[in-house]
């Protein structure tokens, strides 16, 4: 039988604890704007590449259409992005920034930059975080599903 890995030592529940700090971060750094963190990371995918499908967006984010919906109805409502419907095809709808959306992304940024400065890591150190990060997610998505049974 093989020996349990003890909570403590557990890759998981490291980062299970280091996300639940990250949601409690964002929470504080995004308050000032009323965004949430998902929120946010969907003004991020637009900031970076301008007018995008409710599907782009959620295949970009991992995200599904019904998370998605209520998030964009909110960012809608506060200004910070505009939805329409496709001419050719009323099922697709596209999300784009408006002036608010637009205007605000520099000082979004330097908010949550400054922020991150609180973490303490060098550029080197925190890219490379992110690789590790990004490697066990793709070993973790490359795992049969069979192989979990």
């Amino acid at each position: 039988m093989t020996q349990p890995i003890l909570l403590n030592e557990q890759l998981c529940f490291a980062i299970y604890r280091a996300q639940k700090q990250y949601n409690h971060f964002y929470a504080k750094a995004l308050a000032p704007y009323h965004l949430t963190y998902p929120q946010y990371i969907s003004l991020l995918d637009l900031w970076e590449k301008g007018s995008l499908t409710v599907k782009e967006l959620g295949n970009d984010l991992h995200l599904d259409s019904g998370t998605l919906t209520p998030l964009l109805k909110r960012l809608e409502k506060e200004g910070w992005v505009n939805r329409r419907r496709a001419k050719e095809d009323e099922r697709r709808v596209y999300i784009s920034l408006t002036a608010k959306g637009k205007r605000m992304k520099p000082e979004v940024y330097a908010h949550v930059g400054d922020c991150m400065t609180h973490i303490g890591f060098s550029q080197e150190e925190y890219d490379h975080l992110r690789g590790e990060v990004n490697e066990v997610t793709t070993h973790l998505a490359d795992i049969p599903d069979g192989e979990l049974v």
